[in-house]
């Protein structure tokens, strides 16, 4: 299970997108997906969309199913792609907007995005998968998303093999999702990058994960300092920074940068949290 800062827990808290699909308990084994669009639905994972939508429909109220039931029941008639598209759309907002569930928002984005195959969409609907399954508890929903992310920023870089982001991206599929059993070759495809350009914020941050989950606490350090450096109010930075101090037994150090936090952050129940550590540290 990936370990995940206390400071990065703390952005979870302040951006959370709200419930996610139940954990392992209410997974079985997978089944092949049964809308027949024409197009590829992504790797194979040891679970499937089907089984997650399932699982996320158990939460809806019946009013909700109605809509749901209206809106798939338009997928087969979509046989234009901007039908299609458009109604992936609607799918997408229904579980986004209405049931505030992630995984089936997070997935017809990215049914969207490989229908559309533009850079822009497949790299949005990448990061979103990315950015979720490094909060996530579930190993085999973890590796599901991770996929899915792997899926979307590969058909990225096919169109733009340039696009520094995506290929990051990449790299942190191999070294949050547990998709294969080289991790460092997703910290290779990173620091090709960082090689490339030593500013690249995107992908200090997510080496700086890399050394946090390895226990490499002194290159954690250095990596998140290059970022503020160069990001003054970047609020995950400085509360993974403060974390990780707080790990190396650096009270001192982890007090100041939780101050710091504290001049960005406006939500009060956030600002109640960090202060009650910087007391707790202060002692």
């Amino acid at each position: 299970m990936i370990t995940i800062a206390a400071g990065i827990v703390l952005v979870v808290a302040i951006y959370s997108f709200g419930k996610t699909v139940p954990s392992k308990k209410s997974i079985k084994e997978p089944e092949q997906h049964s809308e027949n669009d024409g197009h590829d639905h992504g790797p194979a994972a040891s679970i499937s969309i089907d089984t997650i939508l399932l699982a996320a429909k158990k939460q809806l109220s019946p009013d909700q199913v109605l809509r749901l039931n209206m809106l798939e029941n338009s997928v087969s008639r979509g046989d234009v792609k901007d039908q299609q598209l458009k109604i992936y759309h609607q799918l997408s907002h229904f579980w986004g907007d209405s049931a505030r569930i992630f995984e089936p928002y997070a997935w017809y984005e990215a049914e969207a995005a490989r229908l559309e195959n533009s850079e822009n969409s497949l790299t949005f609907a990448a990061r979103l998968f990315l950015e979720n399954l490094q909060q996530d508890s579930d190993p085999e929903l973890r590796k599901w998303k991770a996929l899915q992310a792997k899926d979307l920023f590969e058909r990225s870089l096919t169109i733009n093999p340039d696009n520094d982001s995506a290929k990051v991206g990449l790299g942190a599929c191999y070294l949050f999702g547990n998709i294969s059993d080289m991790p460092m070759e997703g910290l290779g495809k990173i620091r090709e990058v960082i090689q490339k350009d030593s500013t690249n914020v995107y992908a200090q941050m997510m080496l700086a994960k890399g050394s946090v989950i390895s226990g490499q606490y002194d290159k954690a350090i250095s990596r998140l300092e290059t970022v503020i450096r160069l990001e003054k109010r970047n609020i995950e930075a400085i509360l993974m920074l403060a974390d990780v101090l707080e790990r190396t037994g650096d009270k001192k150090g982890a007090v100041k940068w939780y101050h710091a936090s504290l001049e960005i952050i406006q939500r009060p129940d956030a600002r109640v949290e960090i202060e009650k550590r910087i007391t707790e540290l202060s002692k």
